[in-house]
């Protein structure tokens, strides 16, 4: 039986800052398995802050069925995209504060193939948790979760295509001197530029 402590939501890749803020106050967060998977959502892309400014890093899908559940999804390795995506995230980090601190433990998700996003997303969502000391427990739902008291449904609440309604405090960015604060990127943004802190800046947006 869910407890009312329950965060539901989409898998993610390197989800964004809010995704983390919410999920920081629930003590378990389940992982919605069953729900039919939407193009151009954080599912399988992410926001990084490189030198030409914004850019969408992409994990590539194999062919799949109109509707087909987020479970079954299996990632297209025909191409290098964890190369191009790990040559992206070192050209837009390496300069920061603590890209060598923590390069070590992100490499090998660029180099190992894991074959269903799901278990991939969640696996890098892990150690994403485990570097920042984040307390909480994740699992995958066993069926698609009516909408229920019994739990907080935020499935639908992280879009690329709106705005959230938080307010993010400005902190140093690598390419601060191009661009104003882009707020809202992905996790990698803020643990790569503060490190240690940010688990103090995710509870500063509750």
């Amino acid at each position: 039986m869910m407890q009312a402590q329950t965060l539901v939501v989409s898998t993610a890749y390197l989800a964004p800052i809010a995704y983390y803020s919410e999920a920081l106050f629930y003590k378990n967060i389940g992982i919605e398995a069953h729900e039919f998977f939407i193009k151009q959502t954080y599912r399988n892309r992410c926001e990084i802050l490189g030198a030409n400014g914004k850019q969408v890093l992409s994990i590539p899908l194999q062919e799949r069925k109109n509707k087909s559940l987020s479970k079954d999804l299996r990632i297209d390795y025909k191409t290098n995209w964890q190369q191009q995506h790990w040559r992206s995230i070192e050209s837009a980090y390496s300069s920061s504060p603590f890209f060598e601190y923590f390069q070590d433990d992100l490499l090998p998700f660029y180099k190992k193939q894991v074959p269903f996003l799901l278990d991939y997303n969640f696996e890098l969502q892990q150690k994403i948790t485990e570097l920042i000391n984040l307390q909480f427990t994740c699992f995958f739902t066993n069926e698609y979760l009516q909408t229920s008291n019994a739990f907080t449904d935020a499935r639908n609440l992280f879009s690329p295509k709106k705005q959230s309604e938080k307010i993010f405090p400005e902190y140093i960015q690598v390419f601060e001197g191009k661009f104003p604060f882009v707020p809202n990127l992905s996790i990698l943004d803020l643990l790569l530029n503060l490190g240690n802190e940010s688990e103090a800046y995710l509870r500063s947006l509750r």
